[in-house]
């Protein structure tokens, strides 16, 4: 009897985890609207700093590539000093970042606001274990839905908001509109959050204050620099490829670099006491395949953001001659889809389980994006396209999450949230410098005055590119899902 008492108790859900969910949710909401507002102003960005497109990734890239090598940092911080406070230390940098933007009269200048939000939105993955926390194991999906919600909600509202803001005024008044929210946010945290630390895992003896000596697991620091170097020197090598002939030695230096701070990277993840990235969970047969799938989701969903931003506006014959409102009118129902679809994905994971439904979602957005590289000729065309695959991509996003939390151990559920963050924001990065190379490698001349456009050519490549990525995420989600049901008795048992 009192086994059957302990089997319903998990399907409740306490009122307090509810309230942390609707507070800490709006982390998510905010740092979504931070990253899509900008979105629509890219194109004005290219020509108002002269930069070429393959450079213009790094206003999203820069951003990514901090927060990722940041979150796991994070992580650990918020073990040493508890998560509350180290989640509003993050949130002031992450506003500093906004208000930097908002007063950017440079390329550089806005690279290093951008760098700074990065270093804020690492937040996030503190956040999210928090949340997690407060959830029973069974109904996380229904959390992680709700959380997917959330950020596609910041994504609609920071796409149409930062649209109608950039036409009424201009870019930098969609990151001075921030600002009040994350301020305001900040406050609410710390009047009704109370703080619990997590237990280290690993951890190395450090003497405080009283001279007694307690246990802190190490910073990472050498494992830090290690990625950001391998991270940077690729993208940086993928930013050259636009002009291969004339940057063959710079790119071959870059990838050398690369190369060799990845093998760095392991030896130093290898030996830590505290590593970065726990080398030993990410080779885990259920967690690594999913966190790849989550790579291949980030990569080609901001491959497209910053893509069809650029198509719009750019004047026909090389686009469809639009405004900030026409990419909103494009962008806005894929945006709307993701948001409506992650909530019913997570009940409905709560409810068939994960294999599915991630399965489902993974085939039909690669249908999504073989039609997309098929049928791109009308913003219409474009704007259904993009419907199918926000639909596809909200049940395998929320399913492979929910997956590589499960079977994870619980005093490794911290790290292994970090883990995933990381890469998912690597996949992020990765994107948007895929499309800038062929926007920019593939373009069309027309005069000094008028200036160079991406060609036809480019987006059939950047759409194709993107097609096939999504059937790499079909593979990955098969092995996942066949690997997830040979051993739901072990996933039952825990």
């Amino acid at each position: 009897m009192n086994e059957g008492v302990d089997e319903e108790r998990p399907e409740a859900i306490p009122r307090r985890a509810w309230i942390i969910l609707g507070i800490l949710g709006s982390v998510g909401l905010v740092t979504t609207y931070g990253e899509t507002m900008i979105i629509p102003a890219i194109p004005d960005l290219i020509h108002e700093f002269d930069i070429s497109y393959s450079l213009s990734s790094w206003i999203l890239t820069s951003y990514l590539i901090a927060g990722a090598v940041m979150t796991p940092i994070a992580g650990k911080l918020s073990d040493i000093y508890g998560r509350k406070k180290v989640l509003l230390i993050l949130m002031v940098i992450y506003t500093i970042g906004l208000s930097f933007g908002g007063l950017s009269s440079s390329f550089t200048i806005l690279i290093l606001a951008r760098i700074i939000q990065g270093i804020g939105i690492s937040m996030f993955s503190i956040a999210f274990s928090m949340i997690l926390d407060e959830f029973p194991k069974r109904r996380l999906a229904t959390a992680q839905g709700i959380i997917a919600a959330v950020f596609s909600g910041g994504a609609v509202i920071g796409l149409a908001a930062g649209g109608t803001i950039i036409e009424a005024f201009d870019w930098r008044a969609t990151f001075l509109s921030v600002v009040p929210l994350s301020i305001m946010i900040i406050i609410i945290i710390r009047k009704l959050i109370h703080d619990e630390k997590g237990i280290p895992v690993e951890a190395s003896t450090l003497p405080n204050n009283d001279g007694i000596s307690k246990s802190y697991p190490a910073l990472d620091l050498k494992g830090a620099l290690a990625l950001t170097s391998t991270i940077t020197s690729f993208l940086l090598a993928i930013t050259f490829l636009e002009s291969i002939k004339q940057s063959l030695y710079l790119i071959t230096f870059l990838s050398i670099i690369s190369l060799a701070s990845l093998f760095c990277f392991i030896l130093i993840e290898r030996k830590s006491m505290s590593p970065l990235i726990d080398l030993k969970l990410l080779k885990d047969r259920i967690i690594l395949p999913a966190n790849i799938l989550l790579m291949c989701l980030g990569c080609t969903l901001f491959m497209t953001y910053q893509t069809i931003a650029i198509m719009i506006k750019s004047p026909t014959p090389f686009g469809f001659g639009g405004n900030s409102i026409n990419i909103i009118q494009v962008q806005l129902p894929f945006m709307l889809i993701l948001f409506l679809v992650a909530i019913i994905s997570g009940f409905l994971i709560s409810k068939l389980g994960n294999v599915k439904p991630t399965i489902i979602g993974s085939v039909i957005s690669s249908i999504g994006f073989f039609s997309l590289f098929l049928f791109h000729s009308s913003e219409l065309s474009i704007t259904i396209n993009l419907i199918i695959i926000a639909i596809g991509i909200s049940f395998t996003e929320v399913g492979a999450f929910n997956i590589s939390t499960l079977f994870v151990p619980k005093q490794f559920s911290g790290i292994s949230i970090g883990i995933t963050t990381l890469l998912f924001l690597v996949g992020m990065s990765i994107g948007p410098a895929i499309s800038g190379m062929f926007m920019e490698q593939y373009r069309f001349n027309v005069d000094a005055v008028v200036g160079s456009y991406p060609s036809g050519e480019a987006y059939n490549l950047i759409f194709l590119t993107g097609a096939l990525i999504s059937i790499v995420a079909v593979a990955l989600t098969l092995v996942v899902t066949r690997r997830v049901s040979i051993t739901s008795s072990i996933f039952v048992e825990r």
